[in-house]
């Protein structure tokens, strides 16, 4: 999936085939929070892109708002109490804290 980056920010690409544009939104923010853009090309949509963030960046500063940027790093998994501890006990006995052992097994699945 391509995306477009800008500052922090992740952004998708989108085509609509029945007026032959194209558009997209920032990625991976609150729910609260929307950012759109279009163009009617990828130079177009890259401009809009940007120019969305820039917007959204001044509007944060001018009302003392808290900046989200996409995929903060933090997330919640809900499992099940006996795959919760069988992922402790792995951890501990690799010397590792549940989160450096889960991070490790995450990125391992996409090297």
């Amino acid at each position: 999936m391509e995306t477009l980056k800008y500052k922090g920010f992740i952004g998708s690409i989108n085509i609509d085939m029945e007026d032959l544009s194209l558009y997209g939104k920032v990625l991976g923010l609150d729910k609260k929070t929307l950012i759109l853009y279009e163009g009617k090309d990828l130079v177009e949509l890259k401009q809009d892109f940007e120019s969305a963030v820039d917007d959204y960046i001044e509007h944060c500063i001018a009302n003392g708002l808290p900046l989200h940027k996409s995929y903060s790093g933090t997330f919640n998994v809900r499992i099940s109490p006996e795959l919760h501890a069988k992922i402790a006990m792995s951890a501990q006995s690799s010397g590792m804290s549940l989160n450096a052992y889960i991070q490790k097994v995450l990125a391992s699945s996409f090297l």
